[in-house]
């Protein structure tokens, strides 16, 4: 079916029959999510900016329902883990087939990911490295996680949004599309705003400052109305550096590496 008012939005339990009756998709930036929640997407996605975007057709989104690949009259996804514990395991037998029908309506080369906090952390150069490709594949956990089997099988790259565990892989997925998504052309507008942000260049971003001119006495720093551009980005690389010195030392370690090489 399609979601009311999203022409570029498709939700289908049959995504192999999806890129057929909708052709015009053929070509976009597409993620596509495996999930046990498709109602929860576009959520967020849908909202401002990158929402103008997927209305406008210039990314666009797919959901594969992991319920009904389930086993059984109750359509099961998960059992007990082998060699005992708490939770539940998603099912090689359901997350299997869920995979093989994304694989089949997508493009050669599509990143095919499985969102865990024991996987590498996602950060700007993985969302610009997305952004650059056709799209990406996403497999939104549940539970106490997936069998270890269909890890191995598709050999999937496991992702963290970082070093915390959520209830599923729904938010960080949404996290890391929007990531990729706003890196795609056109889709902000200003090509120049991706390029000032935190991460872009290895530093976090300087502060920013708009009317009014005083508040609470605090005013804006003379420098900014000075219109002297060259002493303007001087002053905002050196407040960058401060910033990311003081607040991520991991990151200006990292920066001063690739500096002096």
């Amino acid at each position: 079916m399609k979601s009311a008012g999203r022409k570029s939005i498709s939700v289908s339990f049959k995504p192999r029959e999806l890129m057929t009756e909708h052709p015009r998709l053929n070509g976009v930036w597409t993620a596509q999510i495996i999930t046990l929640f498709p109602k929860a997407f576009p959520g967020v996605l849908g909202e401002s900016l990158t929402g103008r975007a997927l209305t406008d057709g210039k990314w666009c989104l797919e959901t594969i329902d992991l319920r009904p690949y389930g086993i059984g009259k109750h359509k099961n996804v998960d059992d007990t883990p082998a060699g005992g514990g708490a939770g539940l395991v998603l099912r090689p037998d359901v997350v299997g087939p869920a995979i093989e029908a994304a694989l089949a309506s997508a493009p050669p080369n599509r990143p095919l990911v499985y969102l865990s906090p024991r996987g590498q952390r996602f950060d700007q150069k993985m969302a610009q490295k997305w952004a650059d490709g056709n799209g990406v594949i996403m497999l939104c956990g549940r539970f106490e996680g997936v069998d270890q089997r269909v890890m191995d099988h598709y050999n999937i790259q496991e992702v963290s949004l970082g070093d915390f565990v959520l209830t599923g892989g729904e938010i960080a997925a949404q996290a890391m599309i929007d990531a990729a998504v706003r890196l795609r052309p056109e889709v902000l507008g200003n090509a120049e705003s991706t390029v000032d942000e935190s991460h872009s260049n290895g530093l976090l971003e300087h502060p920013q400052y708009t009317r009014p001119a005083e508040w609470y006495g605090r005013t804006i720093p003379e420098i900014l109305s000075s219109g002297h551009h060259a002493n303007i980005e001087k002053w905002r690389h050196d407040q960058s550096c401060a910033l990311t010195q003081k607040r991520r030392p991991d990151l200006w370690e990292r920066y001063n590496d690739q500096e002096n090489h």
